[in-house]
């Protein structure tokens, strides 16, 4: 692996990080399967995001400008990581060039990725959501259980056991 990065290994059920805390580093996920998530109003779990193989998983607010989460990070299965300390990271972006030209087109990917997840959630049906994650994200589908596959959709559990009855139909 690049210099800088600390093989990390979680398990099943531990946290890399919680709401309330200050991200101090970002992990490059080689095995395993994780997601975030956020406690809504109403104190149910609702899911942000999924990672798998190859994914970058960086919470940008709290990394960057050193704000408190308001999410949960949590490994769905035991996980190799490989992480990379908010000091070693200002380094290497202020020494060398093409580390600062990934950076900033890590950012613009999960800007538009953002944008177009957010128009998705206003202007796609739940079906046509569900069937986009199906072709796009797989591996979701078949690791995370229903329910966090629904709140990542914003349905409820039962809307997405129907909508796959009628796919499956």
């Amino acid at each position: 692996m690049a210099s800088g990065y600390k093989k990390t290994t979680v398990k099943k059920g531990d946290f890399l990080l919680k709401a309330g805390q200050i991200s101090d580093a970002y992990y490059f996920i080689t095995d395993g399967f994780i997601r975030s998530f956020v406690i809504n109003y109403e104190g149910e779990e609702v899911t942000t995001n999924f990672f798998s193989k190859n994914s970058l998983i960086i919470e940008e607010s709290s990394f960057f400008l050193k704000l408190p989460s308001k999410e949960y990070i949590q490994a769905l299965s035991d996980c190799i990581l490989w992480s990379k300390h908010v000091t070693v990271f200002n380094e290497h972006f202020n020494e060398f060039e093409k580390y600062r030209e990934w950076g900033r087109e890590h950012l613009v990917k999960n800007f538009f990725a953002l944008k177009e997840r957010s128009l998705a959630m206003i202007t796609d049906t739940a079906t046509d959501r569900y069937q986009n994650l199906l072709k796009n994200r797989p591996e979701v589908i078949q690791k995370a259980p229903l329910k966090q596959i629904a709140s990542f959709l914003g349905i409820t559990d039962t809307s997405l056991s129907r909508i796959r009855k009628e796919l499956a139909n």
